[in-house]
């Protein structure tokens, strides 16, 4: 099964609303966090750091400075009036049922179901469309407290076997093992220290590519900083030790090294990196009959130049269709040939238009595009002699999160969300042009009363910005909304509309929820990206900041109804937007931030964002960083608004120091009485959490907002 792109209310009761500038916290006495005199020198410029110790994850001071503001937090959030209220509701809302998108293979459907409230999903397969499903994996029999996640699975492609990846705390440090799927045992191999990597099955399902670093040192396996990642053959049956090294580059250390195998099974092609930059190099190699492939077949070098994105999306014969951004930054496809693959021969099948392609494939002889415009989804089929053949009509306005088919299939499965309603399945039938639901969750949420409306606003440049914002359709625009405005602004990610049960609760309290489109993000392409990356990050900021006084001046909110949230990098974002402007906002949460600009590429595979922010290893990408970053530009005795944070101990992306610098000196500099607290889970990761800490983690997060936006009672019956 092929997966496109492989390449990422308002109040209708009574509310007891009071602003927080109107009412004076108790002072909070902060655990002692020792001040070391460790200074740095960067390029003649002198800069403390005085919570380096912070970096010594397992020392007995961290361990005990983070025993202690745990406490702090807890004895906070236990106080909240609405606190109780808002687990309860939130519980009640993410109790429905949720399914992925199917992976067809040899005849069979596989695919994860969660009955709601356990705290992983399941993962399931079935005989056809209409066979019963059988459970193949349950994590949560395994491991009932989530302490080991199921981080992913690929089937083989004919439907014999399960690859699944494990990982201890949702690290991204993952072993792959593989389930029979008929009998149901799990086979004796297991491929450790896989980090960033699929995996790739040959069609004799003898074996898959996947791609792994060195070991770690003992001990140092979250901090440890990831270089020489290598792409490697796993032959069923063999000890790990023996798999077959196929492509490495000792000269590109922090590059990342990809391997994805063709519909067909003939071919190879390895993907190139240079860490989380927004283009790759292609390579190719021709493993001859799919049947018996010769795995360890030379590369051939297809593009080179990094200069753009170069992803494959099928193959018909010596014909190949490429999704690439080279002389079209919002994407294209064009045709081109294993034998003569130059761009000055390319061929174009599908032109560069409004929106941008987010990936493309091949299925049932057709081209599938899956595009966003203006950070809307929508779905095209296209001849592959590039005639525009139909646009499948999606329920509204949203976003199509997966795309599967095969190119010798009919079916076409895609998941379909917004902010009003939860994630859908469906099947569309590339022979008969029908859409039908191939799953749909019921839940205890009208949304027929709330609405998502998109609007755009000028940025202080003068650029316009679009952002979602979801609230009751009958809203005086008066000021007193309680209001949350979430970002991220990097990476060439664009959010687009999806749905959480939070978002339901937070309009049950007669909230609004907005979400800005930042450049540095992927909404208009790579010209938006680069916009907001590098020396350009200020435009991020800036882009968040008049989103709030957008907000404020049309009467949905003011400055002290108004919280801002963002997580990893759009924890960066609220690190920065609160200490360059600490009055604008009445809350802030910073979850898993990057936080300290200086030093992140020391950790993890921090490395790998060099090309997105820039390294303080160069003397003009420090200039820039320095100027933002979020732990460097605390002031001594600024008033800054009421912020939580949250991180986690075995998140080994952007490691915990992070947060724990950014509090402690937060904390020591507060010239008010507004809180900041850091909330710290354990056994869980940047991107993983059992459901039963993410309820209690998100009711606290929102709890804290609430309280601090002036909520002080639940509603009352609607």
């Amino acid at each position: 099964m092929k997966r496109f792109s492989t390449l990422a209310a308002i109040m209708a009761t009574t509310l007891a609303l009071a602003a927080c500038s109107g009412e004076r916290e108790a002072s909070i006495q902060y655990p002692a966090a020792k001040r070391g005199d460790t200074v740095d020198d960067y390029f003649g410029t002198k800069v403390p750091a005085p919570y380096r110790w912070m970096e010594e994850l397992n020392s007995d001071p961290v361990k005990q400075w983070v025993g202690a503001e745990n406490d702090l937090t807890r004895r906070y959030l236990e106080k909240i009036p609405v606190r109780g209220w808002i687990d309860r509701r939130l519980t009640e809302l993410w109790n429905y049922p949720k399914a992925g998108v199917p992976d067809e293979e040899g005849g069979r459907l596989f695919f994860s179901r969660n009955s709601g409230l356990q705290n992983q999903s399941v993962v399931y397969a079935q005989e056809g469309l209409d066979g019963e499903p059988r459970k193949l994996i349950d994590p949560n029999e395994r491991w009932p407290k989530g302490e080991m996640a199921l981080a992913g699975w690929t089937p083989s492609p004919d439907g014999r076997y399960l690859a699944y990846r494990l990982s201890e705390g949702g690290s991204d440090w993952e072993t792959v093992h593989v389930l029979d799927v008929a009998s149901g045992e799990t086979l004796p191999d297991a491929i450790q220290w896989v980090k960033f990597s699929g995996i790739a099955w040959t069609r004799d399902a003898r074996g898959f590519f996947y791609s792994r670093y060195p070991k770690p040192p003992e001990g140092e396996a979250i901090s440890q900083k990831v270089t020489n990642q290598k792409l490697y053959y796993h032959e069923l049956g063999t000890d790990q030790s023996s798999d077959r090294l196929i492509y490495e580059r000792p000269d590109r250390p922090r590059w990342i090294v990809g391997g994805d195998v063709s519909d067909d099974g003939r071919y190879l092609y390895v993907y190139l990196f240079n860490g989380t930059a927004h283009k790759n190099e292609l390579y190719c190699a021709d493993m001859g009959d799919p049947a018996a492939p010769t795995v360890d077949a030379g590369l051939e070098p297809l593009y080179t130049d990094n200069d753009a994105v170069y992803e494959v999306a099928g193959h018909v014969g010596d014909s190949v269709y490429l999704h690439t951004t080279r002389d079209a930054p919002r994407g294209r496809i064009v045709a081109t040939s294993f034998s003569d693959p130059a761009p000055e021969h390319w061929h174009e099948v599908v032109s560069q238009g409004e929106g941008v392609i987010a990936g493309a494939g091949l299925v049932g002889g057709k081209l599938v595009v899956r595009s966003e415009v203006a950070a809307k989804s929508r779905l095209d089929l296209y001849a592959t002699g590039g005639e525009h053949l139909s646009e499948i009509q999606l329920p509204g306005l949203g976003s199509v999160r997966r795309v599967t088919g095969h190119a010798d299939s009919s079916n076409l499965f895609f998941s379909f969300a917004s902010f009003l309603s939860p994630s859908a399945v469906y099947r569309y039938d590339l022979d008969g042009g029908k859409l039908t639901e191939f799953f749909r969750p019921e839940m205890d949420f009208d949304a027929s009363k709330y609405v998502t409306e998109q609007v755009f606003y000028d940025s202080r440049d003068g650029t316009r910005v679009p952002m979602f914002i979801t609230h009751r359709k009958v809203m005086e625009l008066d000021g007193s909304h309680p209001t949350i405005l979430y970002g991220y602004g990097g990476f060439n990610i664009t959010v687009t509309p999806r749905f959480n049960p939070v978002y339901a609760m937070w309009m049950d309290l007669g909230g609004v929820y907005a979400v800005a489109n930042l450049r540095g993000g992927g909404t208009y392409g790579e010209e938006w990206h680069q916009a907001g990356m590098l020396g350009n990050k200020q435009n991020v900021f800036d882009d968040f900041a008049w989103a709030a006084k957008y907000l404020v001046e049309q009467g949905y909110t003011s400055r002290d109804h108004l919280g801002i949230m963002g997580y990893s990098n759009g924890g960066l974002l609220v690190g920065a937007s609160i200490t360059q402007r600490p009055d604008l906002f009445g809350a802030a949460y910073a979850g898993a931030g990057v936080l300290d600009m200086l030093r992140y590429q020391e950790f993890s595979g921090g490395d790998l964002w060099a090309p997105e922010y820039g390294s303080s290893d160069n003397e003009d990408a420090f200039g820039w960083l320095y100027k933002y970053s979020p732990l460097h530009n605390i002031e001594e005795g600024a008033c800054y608004p009421p912020t939580i944070i949250t991180t986690a101990d075995h998140d080994d992306r952007v490691v915990p120091s992070h947060s724990y610098k950014f509090a402690a000196a937060l904390q020591h500099a507060q010239g008010c009485d507004k809180p900041v607290l850091i909330r710290i889970e354990t056994e869980t990761s940047h991107g993983y959490m059992p459901t039963d800490k993410r309820i209690e983690q998100t009711a606290d997060v929102w709890s804290f907002e609430a309280y601090n936006l002036g909520l002080r009672e639940p509603p009352a019956s609607d």
